[in-house]
């Protein structure tokens, strides 16, 4: 009997194909929201034992993601869980420029996949499963420049603050309820993943910052995907969960 339900997105690749690697156990439901399928997770789920559902939806559509969501979630008995969560990692960095420079369709996804998906489906779960006698948490997975102003990156920075910010209101709401949920909008700290790529890629005319992210390469001062999946994966299991509504690992 599954015990645990987990709700990932962006599960397909970087740290939260590591997250979902590191979550798969007979005892947990996991259901990973993407874009693609990730044939590989699937195979590792078949050996492992371990429950596996991969949807595949746009999360830049995040309405229909949250309506899929809460319609699976009202299906279900409420006394099926005896823990239920929900961890907001997907996120587009759009192109490394101005914001002056960009079009609305560079700069929709990162709003859209970044702050409102979170936001939609954070809405949807905690409202379907309002009831059910689980432990509920909410995971989102922040980041530094949410609370760290930069040049050329202002939608992605503003989709972070705004995921820190909206986690904090939610939190006390939640506070005011006999069974509230927990809720953590966590900073993973600096991940060798392809956004790093992409930020040392960048044209340093556009980009001041661009020497610290080569800094951080060079001086091997990144966390692998699959380190940082254990230490986000760490502070969700810690007893004072959501005692700070927004925290970095770094803080540990």
């Amino acid at each position: 009997m599954t015990t645990h339900l987990i709700f990932l997105t962006g599960g397909s690749r970087g740290m939260g194909l590591a997250m979902a690697r590191q979550l798969l156990h007979p005892d947990h439901q996991l259901i990973c929201l993407a874009r693609n399928r990730n044939d590989a997770l699937a195979q590792a789920a078949a050996a492992a034992g371990a429950p596996l559902e991969q949807w595949q939806v746009d999360l830049g559509a995040p309405a229909q993601a949250a309506a899929q969501l809460s319609d699976w979630l009202k299906k279900q008995p409420s006394g099926q869980y005896q823990k239920a969560t929900l961890i907001n990692n997907a996120g587009v960095m759009p192109p490394i420029a101005p914001l002056s420079s960009l079009t609305s369709e560079e700069l929709s996804p990162a709003l859209r996949v970044g702050f409102e998906a979170p936001m939609l489906l954070t809405a949807a779960f905690l409202g379907a499963t309002e009831r059910w006698p689980a432990e509920r948490k909410v995971l989102n997975i922040s980041s530094g420049l949410g609370r760290r102003a930069m040049a050329s990156q202002a939608a992605y920075c503003a989709a972070k603050a705004g995921m820190d910010h909206f986690t904090r209101c939610v939190a006390l709401e939640e506070a005011l309820k006999p069974r509230g949920a927990k809720l953590c909008s966590l900073a993973p700290g600096v991940i060798d993943t392809d956004m790093q790529i992409q930020l040392r890629n960048a044209d340093p005319a556009a980009f001041p910052d661009l020497q610290r992210f080569a800094d951080l390469k060079s001086h091997d001062q990144l966390d692998s995907p699959e380190q940082a999946a254990a230490k986000v994966l760490a502070w969700l299991q810690r007893e004072d969960f959501g005692t700070e509504p927004v925290a970095d690992v770094r803080q540990a």
